[in-house]
């Protein structure tokens, strides 16, 4: 997404459709594609250098936060031109494609171990190399002659050899006129074909206070949402939940805290309607409210930290 200046921005809008294809080729090409790709990420993983995170902590209003809590192994991926030309040299020495298709299988190789790598440092995944299970072949913007006219693409697998892929006369043609094409996922009996287009969208940038939203948009000006009734609705449910739990009644209690929760998410679903049908073609920007100091029982009173509460995030 860019920003454009004057309060708007250029959203990239993306959608995929898959086009059926019979081609013995294809077959071919995606098992020596996915054989290439699972011999760099071997490499790239023998050449990896691990470092080493301390623990670290900063300063925050008036606390601390722990931003890391432990010690922990740093992966560094190899990416100097050195490498990647031994790597490419390696691939291209049973590459029977077009060159291209090397440099294709490259760059699927550090995306797949960049995505480990994040997700490695995240705590979402081990310490265990990736492994390709699914068969495909993504083919590279320098790979594919595009033609708008005829509405088909031409895909270079050998010097001379070609595969066409048309996508006229399907039932998604008129949903991507004046699109364009995106790099292409190719399946064993299918042709995955993005399409891209932009469209320029306003912002709106949003305070959220404890009894109103306060946002402006240049085109209509300030924009003001009385939350009024929702700290009503809060106030009045945390009464009857105390009632509730002094008088020992759990049901009665769990019966409060759905229909509160059921009554704020109609408030806020309406809300974002009213919203929507105000400014369609908008993005909605709230400030990212970080309460810790806020609720902290040691500096705050009880009646605040209730009202804290009741006030919404943004998020």
């Amino acid at each position: 997404m860019r920003v454009q200046g004057d309060s708007s921005k250029t959203l990239e809008l993306v959608k995929a459709y898959s086009v059926p294809i019979r081609d013995d080729r294809i077959s071919k090409l995606i098992t020596c594609y996915v054989k290439a790709l699972q011999k760099a990420i071997d490499m790239i993983w023998d050449n990896i250098e691990w470092g080493y995170s301390f623990p670290k902590i900063v300063r925050r209003g008036r606390g601390l936060t722990v931003i890391t809590g432990l010690k922990i192994h740093i992966p560094m991926t190899p990416g100097d031109n050195v490498f990647r030309k031994s790597l490419r040299d390696m691939l291209m020495k049973d590459n029977p494609y077009a060159s291209h298709w090397v440099d294709a299988v490259i760059r699927t190789a550090y995306s797949i171990m960049e995505n480990w790598r994040k997700r490695y440092l995240k705590g979402r995944a081990r310490k265990i190399k990736p492994k390709i299970r699914r068969r495909f072949a993504r083919c590279k913007i320098t790979l594919m002659k595009i033609d708008h006219e005829s509405k088909s693409i031409r895909i270079t697998l050998r010097p001379g050899e070609y595969l066409s892929i048309p996508w006229r006369s399907t039932w998604f043609e008129h949903r991507v006129k004046d699109w364009v094409v995106g790099e292409i996922i190719i399946k064993d009996d299918r042709i995955v074909i993005p399409f891209k287009s932009s469209e320029e969208i306003r912002v709106i940038g949003w305070d959220s206070n404890e009894l109103s939203l306060d946002g402006y948009e240049p085109s209509i000006g300030f924009i003001h949402v009385d939350l009024r009734p929702l700290q009503s609705m809060k106030i009045v449910y945390e009464r009857k939940k105390a009632n509730a739990q002094r008088k020992g009644r759990r049901e009665l209690y769990e019966k409060y805290v759905a229909r509160e929760r059921n009554r704020v998410r109609d408030f806020i679903n309406k809300l974002s309607a009213r919203l929507r049908r105000l400014s369609p073609n908008s993005i909605h920007v709230f400030e990212d409210l970080d309460k810790g100091d806020m609720v902290s029982r040691k500096r705050v009173k009880k009646a605040r930290r209730k009202r804290n509460h009741r006030t919404p995030c943004g998020s």
